[in-house]
C-alpha cells in the first residue's frame, strides 16, 4: 500500500517518454519537458506528500471522496494540485493517477506519441 519518492520516480520514468526527475522550488519533482507533473513536498506544511498535478474535477472528486490519502492546503487552493500521502494511497491508484497527471503536463507531441505505442 505504502509508496516512496523512490517508487514514483521509477514508475514514472520507467513508463512515461520524456519524463525526468528535476527540482522544483527546492523540492524533489518529476517533469516532462520541463513541465512538472508532481513534486514532493519538504516543506512543515503536509512534509512527505506528493503535489500531484490533476483536473479541477479529479481534485474536487478526490477531496469529496473521504479517503483520507487525498487532501489539500491554503497554497494550493485555487490551483490544479491534490496532495497525495504516500504511506496511504493505493499504488494501482498511485499510477492511475500519475498517468493523468503526465497526460496533462505532456506536450501534445509527446502525448500523441505515447499513446500511439499504447
Amino acid at each position: 500500500m505504502a509508496s516512496t519518492w523512490d517508487e514514483v520516480v521509477a514508475f514514472a520514468t520507467g513508463t512515461f517518454p520524456q519524463t525526468e526527475e528535476s527540482t522544483s522550488w527546492g523540492n524533489p519533482s518529476l517533469k516532462v519537458k520541463g513541465k512538472m507533473l508532481c513534486r514532493l513536498r519538504l516543506e512543515k506544511e503536509a512534509h512527505g506528500a506528493l503535489a500531484l498535478k490533476c483536473s479541477p474535477e479529479d481534485k474536487e472528486a478526490l477531496l469529496a471522496s473521504d479517503d483520507s490519502a487525498f487532501f489539500t492546503i491554503s497554497h494550493y487552493d485555487g490551483y490544479p494540485y491534490v496532495l497525495v500521502d504516500l504511506t496511504r494511497v493505493e499504488v494501482d491508484e498511485l499510477h492511475e493517477l500519475l498517468t493523468d497527471a503526465w497526460l496533462l503536463a505532456a506536450p501534445v507531441r509527446v502525448r500523441q506519441e505515447w499513446e500511439a505505442q499504447r
